[in-house]
């Protein structure tokens, strides 16, 4: 009797590119773009929308759990005739559904063929000198959610996660953009005044519930990592309003046409 097998991460995401591919008719996507809150618009600006596959229908995906976020895996042509592979399904780590989930998204991504995953997120802003609707570049970030999607002895390098090349290639568009250090909370409640202080002296920049887990994912893909977050409202304590999902949204929705825009310029510049 043969013992049965389970599916390794790995495998989990080839298969699931090898049905985007069947579904898209596309076989290789060079990019891949995860896009969060405010950052939607983007997907339409970059190219040609060449296929949308629901994300039920795709293995290990499931229907996006978060009001604001889309729940397709969408297919781009791009103008140079490289396709890019926006994922709209985000998994966060405070849906509960384990790690591995959260970071199907991009390695299937690079399963796929993509070498640049850009990672983009809504968050609160710490640093001060950050505004509502301001894009960030993420310069690198502190992983306070108490786990690594690696597994095993694997030993990967984090220096210069955040690739300092693929930010500089962004400054060439807009060359205003700041950058800072994002550390991922848990969530799924917003951090309270003292973590938001507490990220500020550990030398966070930006607060939010996404992103790191996925980008030492990527990493260890072999992909290079390309980070932004919108800075939808200032974090608690720096705020003097309470905070709402609703103003989240409703800074991304604000923020969109001007997202849209730079991500559309900044990614067909992409490696």
């Amino acid at each position: 009797m043969s013992e049965s097998h389970e599916q390794t991460p790995q495998e989990l995401a080839a298969e699931a590119a090898r049905v985007i591919a069947e579904l898209s008719g596309i076989e290789k996507h060079d990019i891949a773009l995860t896009l969060g809150s405010g950052w939607g618009k983007a997907a339409t600006a970059i190219g040609e929308i060449v296929s949308e596959i629901p994300a039920e229908q795709v293995p290990g995906f499931h229907a996006a759990a978060v009001v604001g976020h889309g729940g397709k895996l969408t297919s781009i042509r791009m103008p140079d005739g490289r396709h890019a592979l926006v994922i709209g399904a985000r998994t966060h780590f405070y849906e509960g559904r384990g790690v591995r989930a959260v970071v199907h998204g991009v390695r299937t991504a690079a399963a796929a063929g993509a070498t640049t995953m850009v990672l983009t997120n809504g968050a609160g802003g710490v640093n001060p000198n950050y505004s509502p609707g301001q894009p960030v570049l993420i310069s690198d970030h502190i992983n306070l959610t108490a786990s690594s999607p690696i597994e095993g002895a694997n030993f990967v390098d984090l220096t210069d996660l955040y690739s300092s090349k693929l930010r500089d290639l962004a400054r060439t568009v807009d060359p205003t953009l700041d950058e800072g250090v994002y550390v991922q909370f848990t969530g799924p409640h917003y951090e309270t005044p003292a973590e938001v202080r507490y990220a500020g002296i550990i030398g966070g920049d930006i607060v939010g519930m996404s992103t790191a887990l996925e980008a030492i994912a990527a990493r260890q893909a072999g992909m290079q990592v390309l980070g932004f977050s919108l800075i939808t409202n200032a974090a608690a304590g720096i705020s003097e309003t309470p905070l709402s999902h609703a103003e989240v949204i409703e800074a991304g929705r604000e923020a969109e046409p001007k997202l849209a825009s730079l991500l559309s310029q900044i990614v067909p510049l992409l490696p």
